[in-house]
């Protein structure tokens, strides 16, 4: 693939990335979207879960198996290195438009209603600033080479990647995966609860859990020692930090 054509790939698949991330704020909130956790073609609840835990669990493959640096040692003698990130943008949009798409909401039982303007109110704040949190978060690392356009740009104008280094700026200095956070606080806080919204939270809180111990081992393969006295020091989604 030339090196214009992986620069458009890669700016349409974080292009698509943004749209898609965009409305999973949406679907996760029951805002301006016309299918959502909670809103969409009606099925019993049977059916209905075992559908949507089909869709959570593709997503959990996907976006694990294709994260892994075994994986990527295969996949990248298939793909260009240079595009591999923006692959991996391309195919979680995909399984996550299918999840949009395929979702079928279980409206009863409510598992809680606040009907205190207030309480509601400070729930759609903790809303918001989860997904700010996702975001802010992104950038202290390095938000473009997380959605593989500064790859595709460097490869654009000849310039090789530099090693990828072991940093903790500010929010990482105190928790270790604070984009994670940002998911969680996004998919919990709601003030109504169904059941099918609680899967959908339940379904996203299992993945990350699960996410996480496969990302630190691969953290501690590339850093050793030096990523094992980081989460020895701070919180893994709690903000915690020690003496180090």
């Amino acid at each position: 693939m030339g090196s214009l054509c992986s620069f458009l790939y890669g700016v349409a698949a974080y292009a698509a990335c943004l749209a898609t991330l965009v409305y999973l704020i949406g679907f996760s909130g029951n805002l301006l979207v016309p299918r959502s956790v909670d809103i969409g073609a009606a099925a019993p609840w049977p059916q209905a879960v075992v559908v949507d835990l089909l869709l959570l669990g593709l997503f959990a493959a996907q976006h694990s198996v294709m994260a892994r640096r075994g994986f990527k040692r295969w996949w990248t003698r298939i793909i260009s290195p240079v595009v591999e990130r923006s692959t991996f943008v391309v195919a979680t949009c995909v399984v996550l438009a299918l999840l949009y798409r395929l979702w079928m909401p279980i409206p009863t039982p409510v598992v809680w209603s606040v009907d205190s303007t207030a309480a509601a109110a400070v729930l759609w704040g903790l809303f918001g600033l989860g997904w700010v949190l996702l975001l802010v978060s992104s950038f202290l690392i390095d938000h473009f080479e997380l959605f593989g356009l500064r790859q595709v740009y460097a490869h654009l104008i000849g310039r090789p990647m530099p090693e990828t280094q072991f940093k903790t700026p500010l929010l990482y200095r105190y928790v270790r995966h604070p984009i994670y956070v940002g998911v969680l606080l996004g998919v919990w806080s709601t003030p109504v609860m169904t059941a099918g919204h609680l899967l959908f939270a339940l379904g996203s809180t299992a993945y990350i859990l699960a996410g996480i111990g496969f990302e630190e081992r691969d953290l501690i393969a590339r850093f050793g020692e030096r990523y094992r006295r980081y989460r020895a020091d701070v919180g893994m989604l709690v903000p915690r930090r020690g003496r180090s």
